[in-house]
């Protein structure tokens, strides 16, 4: 059974969200703030985290959970569901690592699917590696099974969304993906500038492996591609 992770700091909406996620088969820990989950993390990571930004006293401890969780675990599944629905909000929630950002007004069939989606995405790492699960594109090495990217031999650490993204990308190398497509291959529902922030933080992750990295072109209007080797 999936053990889902979520913090949030009002007590009624967190056992509204711990009880609807109980009926839909998942195991549930939940925590009151930052402090209590961070504790529990690091004992033990759950299988997905849903967090909220404002806890407590602390009006982005979600973001330093967030953080934080992203050291633990790279691929770790990482949902944030909050109130605040600003552009500012949401790009530096995914900047920080998250895969996903929903506000509180989402149904809950709808973020049940969400979260289906991140779990089939995960179970796909599970599965033994076969040659064609592993594409080669110049110096990448895309492993699917895995979801285990590296460039130049070196690791290149992606969240799960920002795997499959890159992965609709360099399928078809110099072919131009929207971000209909991109939101497509990579099981979400966002806006453009969610599109947007995902692919600068995978830019800034490839940078960080090789400084003169340049594979991804915007092409205005369009979308992106990832150049041809």
């Amino acid at each position: 059974m999936k053990r889902i992770a979520i913090v949030e700091d009002d007590a009624a909406i967190r056992q509204n969200y711990s009880d609807a996620l109980k009926r839909s088969g998942y195991e549930v820990e939940s925590h009151e703030d930052r402090a209590q989950a961070t504790i529990a993390f690091k004992t033990r990571l759950p299988d997905l985290a849903i967090l909220d930004i404002g806890l407590g006293d602390e009006i982005d401890g979600g973001f330093t959970l967030c953080r934080d969780l992203r050291g633990l675990s790279a691929t770790l599944p990482i949902i944030f569901l909050s109130a605040r629905d600003s552009d500012f909000d949401v790009v530096s929630g995914l900047r920080l690592g998250a895969d996903d950002y929903v506000t509180k007004d989402v149904s809950m069939p709808h973020l049940l699917a969400r979260i289906a989606a991140l779990f089939r995405r995960l179970d796909a790492a599970k599965q033994p590696s076969r040659a064609e699960d592993i594409l080669h594109r110049g110096d990448l090495t895309l492993d699917i099974n895995k979801l285990a990217v590296t460039w130049k031999g070196s690791e290149v650490g992606l969240t799960v969304t920002e795997f499959w993204m890159i992965h609709a990308l360099v399928k078809f190398p110099g072919h131009v993906k929207n971000r209909d497509q991109l939101m497509r291959e990579a099981e979400l529902t966002v806006d453009d500038n969610t599109i947007t922030s995902h692919l600068k933080r995978i830019r800034k992750k490839f940078l960080a492996a090789d400084t003169s990295f340049d594979e991804i072109e915007t092409v205005y209007g369009m979308g992106y591609r990832w150049h041809a080797a």
